[in-house]
Parts: structure tokens; sequence; C-alpha cells
């Protein structure tokens, strides 16, 4: 036989072991025979939603556990599958697993997309829990203290320094800005960063409210920002 042959051969062996190998796993994991995607069988929220009503409805499920329970897979599964996210996310912006874990945690839990919710961080504040900007936006996701405490009532200056904090607040503002705005993400986006007054006042002039913010923001993103 020539080296050729065998080659071709000795590969396809190896291709019949891995098939057998990964079946074998997915037999044990109890996973479905079928292909079909378990997120298509979710029922999609109305996109149009008043701001306040979204205030209050915390959630504790996110996609990748929805996907986990679909497959049938075990808690030490779901374990694994948020901690690749995680460290997926703390190795391509730079920043610790527990900083990570928190954005991607209440990413989920305000129903953002924690990729959304991981670019918003990165351009609002480079991952800075203590930056204050010029206007007087604060932490991580840049509040005013107004907003927040629209949001949380009372809520203090060092308060939103807490990373907590100051996530689930502003990712709980942006959530109500796309519902608001019947999910057009790049007016939300706008609003979030110019304030709602400069963006209508733009509009109202016919003018185009963009500033670039949207752009850098949404580059290569593809997604709806809420996970509902």
């Amino acid at each position: 036989m020539s080296y050729r042959r065998k080659r071709v051969a000795q590969l396809a062996v190896v291709g019949l072991v891995a098939i057998a190998s990964v079946q074998l796993v997915i037999g044990r994991a109890g996973a479905p025979t079928t292909t079909m995607d378990p997120q298509s069988t979710l029922e999609l929220a109305p996109l149009w939603r008043p701001a306040a009503d979204v205030l209050d409805r915390p959630v504790h499920e996110g996609p990748w556990r929805t996907r986990a329970a679909a497959l049938h897979v075990d808690g030490s599964t779901q374990h694994l599958l948020r901690w690749n996210a995680v460290f997926t996310y703390a190795r391509r912006y730079r920043i610790t697993m527990e900083l990570a874990g928190l954005i991607h945690d209440i990413a989920l839990e305000e129903k953002i997309e924690p990729e959304l919710a991981f670019r918003l961080v990165r351009l609002e504040s480079r991952f800075d829990p203590d930056v204050v900007s010029h206007a007087g936006a604060i932490g991580l996701t840049q509040l005013m203290l107004g907003t927040a405490r629209y949001f949380q009532p009372g809520v203090s200056v060092e308060a939103l320094t807490d990373p907590a904090t100051n996530l689930r607040i502003g990712f709980r503002y942006l959530r109500g800005l796309i519902r608001e705005y019947r999910g057009d993400l790049k007016l939300a986006l706008l609003v979030y960063n110019r304030g709602p007054t400069a963006v209508q006042n733009a509009i109202a002039l016919g003018e185009d409210p963009a500033n670039g913010y949207d752009r850098v923001l949404m580059r290569g993103y593809t997604g709806r920002g809420v996970i509902d």
C-alpha cells in the first residue's frame, strides 16, 4: 500500500474513534438526539414595554443556563459553561475573573446580553469602578446621580463606586431605554450616552443625534441588546 493510502486509512480510523468518543460522551450526559436549537423554542416577549415596567423584574437565569437545562446537563456542567464564558471575557478585556463574573452575572439578571454589557462598560469606564467624569458620571457604567436615584432612591455617590451596585443600576437603566425606544438599540445607546434631552432636541431639529458612540460600541455586534 502506498504512503498516501496508508495516511488516508490512518485518518479515517482517527475520525471514527473521535466520532465514537463524542457519541459516548453525549450519551452519558443524557443529551437529546435532536439538533434543534433549544433557544428557538423560547417565547420572546414583545419589544415594546414602558421603561418603568422592567425596573423590578430581575431574573436569575440566563441563556447559558437555559441551554444547559435544555440539554439536560448537570449542575457541574452548568458551572463549567458559566466559568468558560467569564474566563473568555476576562481574557479578552484583560480584567480580573471577579469583575468579569460580576458583569456577566448581573447582565443576565437584568436581561442584558453580556456581550453588549462588556462593550458598554469598556467604553464608558475602561473597567475602572472609581472613575468620575467631568460631568459627574460615576463608576463602571458612568451613572449620573439623579438617574441612579430614579432606579434606587437615596443611593449615594460612594455606593455607585461599588461595582455590583453600579452595574445593576446601569444595566437596568439601559434595559429600560431599549424598551422605551421600542427595541431601537442605536437610539437607546445614544440616549444612554448623551442624555434624552440632547438626543430629542437633535431629532426635533431634523439632525442626526449620532455622535459616534453607538458606532464604536456596536462595531461587529449583531444582537438585540436584551435577552427576552
